[in-house]
């Protein structure tokens, strides 16, 4: 994993390396999910499939600035990208999502429901505001016990989420503790179906941040330069003390709330918009246009990520799923307990 907390600030190559890389993880990402809703599609995936097409850029960009090993990073539903960027093997995505019995919850919870605590990347409980509470509870108890350090926590919410109490309540207290704790906001302008207007009455989504005594800024989640140095900055400031930030990305989601979902409610009017612009091909033309790499090495990427989705697929339709009568595990601690 390339992160641009470990590269030279302000070079025109390290940017582009940064920009590369990350531009990388957003087609993983769309290569997977893209196969995955098509295996949803023949019946053989249980529960729901939520995609983050269209917010690829926005997703990778804030986990491509955070340190793997050191920071704390919550995903989301649709942030298959930032996974894949922080650090997340493609093989336990796919294993969650075919039922495996190897995978991190070993086939038996949610296919969005997964992570890695050890690793730094809390499980998911709900995309409902629950996950600001997780991180900073950890950023806290980090405090507390003296290994803070230059640590940052960071977690995403949509736009109907930031409505709910447990938004409020996580963020009141983070603001309060001034906890190093970014939380990014993917404005895709419905909440399901719900659109933003009616949704919160003031201007503009940034504008909760002044309320909570944070920082906030807003950035184009279609733009991938802008995501990630609108992030980089954020990052930064989290970890000189400055508390909480809030970052929105103002973008589309690009499919229904799931894959079940065919959206009529989105209007043609906003697809045709600048919301409605699609990263990956957005991110590919300003590449080449940059001169970053060739036309070549980006046909090279796309068969690179069909290579490794369908490796971990493969790897993950191989095994079998769990036997509730003799598959042995717990789901918190290695440790026995009489009853």
């Amino acid at each position: 994993m390339a992160n641009i907390a470990n590269h030279e600030e302000g070079s025109e190559s390290d940017l582009s390396k940064v920009v590369l890389d990350t531009f990388r993880w957003m087609i993983l990402a769309r290569t997977f999910e893209d196969r995955i809703s098509n295996i949803y599609r023949s019946g053989k995936i249980f529960g729901g499939v939520y995609v983050g097409k269209g917010q690829e850029a926005f997703s990778a960009s804030m986990a491509i600035n955070l340190v793997k090993g050191q920071d704390v990073y919550s995903p989301l539903i649709r942030d298959m990208a930032g996974r894949s960027a922080f650090g997340e093997p493609l093989v336990d995505a796919a294993r969650t999502y075919m039922g495996s019995s190897n995978g991190p919850t070993k086939g038996r919870d949610g296919n969005v429901h997964r992570g890695n605590p050890r690793e730094g990347m809390p499980t998911m409980i709900s995309h409902l505001g629950a996950m600001i509470s997780v991180v900073s509870g950890v950023l806290f108890a980090r405090r507390i016990k003296g290994t803070l350090n230059n640590s940052v926590g960071a977690t995403t919410i949509g736009d109907g989420g930031t409505s709910t109490g447990a938004f409020h309540e996580a963020l009141n207290l983070a603001a309060v503790e001034k906890l190093p704790l970014i939380v990014s906001i993917a404005n895709n302008q419905f909440a399901y179906s719900t659109p933003t207007s009616k949704q919160f009455a003031c201007h503009d989504l940034v504008d909760k941040a002044v309320g909570y005594g944070v920082n906030g800024i807003n950035v184009d989640g279609t733009d991938l330069i802008d995501c990630i140095q609108g992030f980089q900055s954020c990052i930064q400031k989290a970890r000189a003390g400055e508390g909480p930030q809030i970052v929105v990305g103002n973008l589309l989601r690009l499919s229904g709330h799931g894959e079940h979902d065919d959206a009529p409610y989105i209007s043609e009017e906003i697809k045709k918009s600048k919301l409605g612009i699609d990263c990956l091909k957005k991110s590919e033309k300003r590449i080449l246009d940059e001169g970053w790499c060739n036309q070549n090495d980006i046909d090279d990427m796309f068969k690179n990520a069909v290579n490794e989705v369908n490796s971990a697929i493969e790897t993950a339709e191989s095994e079998s799923a769990p036997d509730p009568y003799s598959h042995d595990w717990n789901a918190y601690s290695s440790v026995k307990f009489d009853q």
